[in-house]
């Protein structure tokens, strides 16, 4: 690439980093996990448009060394290679003189980047990253720049994020403020947490061409997939099923498909491009829990907010996905795992783990005014709880809030826009 042109594109995004500066974005929990003074790589990844930018925008603010930026979802850069990689540092330096951070945005559109990356890093150079395919900065990471990575998972919006935008109360609980959040709640199980959503973008037009251009650019290009048609109908039926465990061979016999593998690695490959969290089945043994993992949309939005979708006004099912993520979200930048439980006695939605001990179990039932659902749940718990030896259990509902004591323990019964609004 013409190094004049270089120079005209990151004068350019010079100007909109500027711009960016001096706006004011809603503060997301995962920036305190962002070191600048590490030597480390800070790799933030996460689905497009959840809003990855605009964290290392927030972060950047208090910096106070000179820092550089480079935008690499720019269509002007769409056909550059490793070679051109060494032009673009050196305009960067002739734009921004001398810095010693550099901000790269969307680096997995770039092939080899991951060598750039590596020779900043041996020059003392503090990176800042982001990314929106899993397997790009994962894997690769791992292969690549063992031990000089820190990589930090990026969500939408949760809903106590969500509230925080909004301007909504969600510390003194009034009649008058919870009210508001009941309120609050009810829009985002509809709406989701896409920043740009919040700011009116229509809900369906939007998820529709965002799902579309993942499916297109993070995963039918980059893994060669030939039947387009094919993986956007698997594509659509996760979706709309979710949650649900997922059985390759079900989903295999369902379309069709030549193999098994085949039906493993469609499902993968929405996994590493965000779209859709696997959450695996508890067990002491390691073999099973990465059989039969239940399938849930990154997002609600993902529900209803498309073509063809007809999950969308299951509470009980969008309920529960928006507490499986949630979960997900806290726990996995805590180091702790998520998963669900399920044997001949009993089950229980969610189970949260530090390496294999059972901290915390989770049951998510939407409406527990009829004694005999109340009693049902109860029940579940106390029997995973005497099944895995835990006993901080918790049972998420609709607006119920109240502690039950049963055979000497206790289980927290708290509304949902309560739970998520805590974090």
């Amino acid at each position: 690439m013409d190094a004049r042109k270089i120079e005209t594109i990151l004068t350019e995004q010079k100007e909109e980093l500027k711009h960016l500066l001096t706006q004011s974005f809603c503060h997301r929990n995962e920036e305190k996990l962002v070191d600048m003074n590490s030597q480390l790589a800070q790799v933030i990844t996460g689905i497009r448009r959840c809003g990855k930018s605009t964290l290392c925008i927030n972060v950047l603010r208090t910096y106070e060394k000179p820092f550089a930026y480079l935008n690499f979802d720019d269509e002007r850069f769409s056909n550059i290679n490793a070679d051109d990689l060494n032009d673009i540092l050196g305009g960067l330096y002739k734009v921004y003189g001398d810095f010693d951070c550099l901000f790269i945005d969307e680096i997995q559109n770039v092939d080899a980047w991951y060598l750039f990356v590596n020779r900043l890093l041996r020059s003392g150079m503090h990176l800042l990253i982001t990314g929106s395919n899993s397997k790009l900065l994962s894997s690769e990471l791992a292969t690549h720049l063992t031990g000089r990575n820190h990589q930090i998972e990026l969500f939408p919006f949760s809903f106590s994020e969500y509230c925080n935008y909004k301007n909504i109360d969600t510390h003194t609980l009034t009649t008058k403020t919870i009210a508001f959040l009941r309120t609050a709640f009810d829009d985002y199980t509809k709406t989701g947490g896409f920043p740009e959503l919040l700011m009116g973008e229509q809900s369906e037009p939007y998820i529709g061409s965002l799902i579309d251009n993942i499916v297109q650019r993070d995963i039918v290009q980059r893994f060669g997939i030939r039947n387009k048609k094919l993986f956007a109908d698997i594509t659509n039926h996760l979706l709309n099923s979710a949650p649900m465990t997922i059985v390759y061979k079900r989903i295999q016999n369902q379309f069709e498909i030549a193999s098994n593998h085949t039906a493993e690695n469609y499902v993968n490959y929405l996994q590493q491009a965000y779209l859709i969290v696997l959450i695996g089945k508890y067990s002491a043994k390691s073999h099973i829990r990465i059989r039969n993992e239940k399938c849930y949309p990154i997002d609600v939005s993902f529900m209803n907010n498309r073509l063809n979708a007809f999950s969308g006004e299951n509470v009980g099912w969008r309920l529960e996905t928006i507490v499986g993520i949630h979960l997900v979200r806290r726990m996995h930048n805590s180091y702790k795992d998520v998963y669900y439980y399920a044997d001949q006695h009993c089950e229980a939605d969610f189970v949260v783990c530090n390496r294999n001990v059972v901290e915390m179990i989770v049951q998510v039932c939407y409406d527990i005014s009829a004694t005999k659902t109340l009693e049902r749940e109860i029940a579940g718990l106390l029997r995973t709880s005497a099944a895995l030896h835990c006993d901080n259990l918790w049972l998420i509902t609709d607006h119920e809030n109240k502690i039950i004591e049963r055979k000497e323990k206790s289980i927290t019964v708290m509304p949902a826009y309560a739970w998520l609004s805590n974090e």
